[in-house]
């Protein structure tokens, strides 16, 4: 039997990309896995479709992150149903490229919403709910560290969860709770790939020193670890999946 066996893992923006190749690398190692989505049901029960035909354990959960209210009782309905929470992993955000001279106040004001105050609101529910032992990933992104032009504000929102990750590491202390964040790079997801040259993934792809783009399957691999039983010593760290490229 799975040591994950009986464990509860809500995966934030799930129906899709990396959150859904999370989702499904959980249901794998065991855990009953709750899909987060903001607006696509149909994709989030595909999701739990693929989770249950693997033999796992799947429920979709509407709630968009930025909504303070609507996580809590994303929390709440988890509880109920299964009877706690042990692990969260935050993936839900949005990137909205942009100068910083060009960003408007829209573009600001909605990355600020989904990527710090989304990650805020459920790290928020998790510390006073997570069971003792658990479990939580945030998602920061490698450009915190490589600084590129036109992600500012984005990287900005990433920055600010990597600095809560370590704080809330050390406020979890006598639980047994670790925090951790993941920073991938480029990465093979619909989202990365649309609107960009194939030139342009092609010369993304070669910035790394293993000279491919990571997959989710990567990613996925990466929370997986931090999940799961042979993670527990890992804590109030920035773990870059990027091949190399920082």
């Amino acid at each position: 039997m799975s040591a994950n066996q009986n464990k509860v893992a809500i995966v934030t923006g799930a129906s899709r990309g990396i959150g859904a190749a999370i989702a499904e690398r959980l249901g794998k190692d065991g855990f009953t896995v709750v899909v987060n989505y903001a607006g696509n049901a149909a994709a989030a029960e595909e999701v739990v479709r693929r989770i249950e035909q693997a033999g796992g354990k799947a429920v979709s959960a509407q709630a968009d992150v930025a909504d303070a209210e609507a996580v809590r009782r994303m929390f709440d309905s988890a509880e109920t149903a299964f009877g706690g929470i042990d692990v969260l992993v935050n993936n839900a955000g949005i990137m909205m490229r942009s100068p910083l001279a060009g960003a408007d106040d829209a573009n600001f004001d909605r990355q600020v919403a989904v990527n710090l105050k989304g990650t805020f609101n459920t790290l928020r529910e998790a510390a006073k709910r997570l069971r003792d032992g658990g479990r939580v990933i945030n998602f920061s992104t490698s450009v915190v560290g490589l600084k590129l032009e036109t992600y500012g504000v984005y990287a900005a929102t990433k920055a600010a969860v990597e600095t809560m990750t370590a704080i809330m590491a050390k406020e979890m202390r006598g639980r047994d709770i670790t925090v951790n964040a993941v920073a991938p790079g480029p990465t093979a997801t619909d989202l990365f790939l649309n609107g960009k040259s194939d030139e342009l993934i092609e010369r993304m792809a070669k910035m790394n020193p293993l000279e491919r783009l990571g997959t989710p399957e990567d990613i996925a691999a990466a929370v997986a670890f931090l999940a799961g039983p042979d993670g527990g010593w890992i804590n109030g760290q920035t773990l870059r999946a990027n091949g190399g490229v920082i």
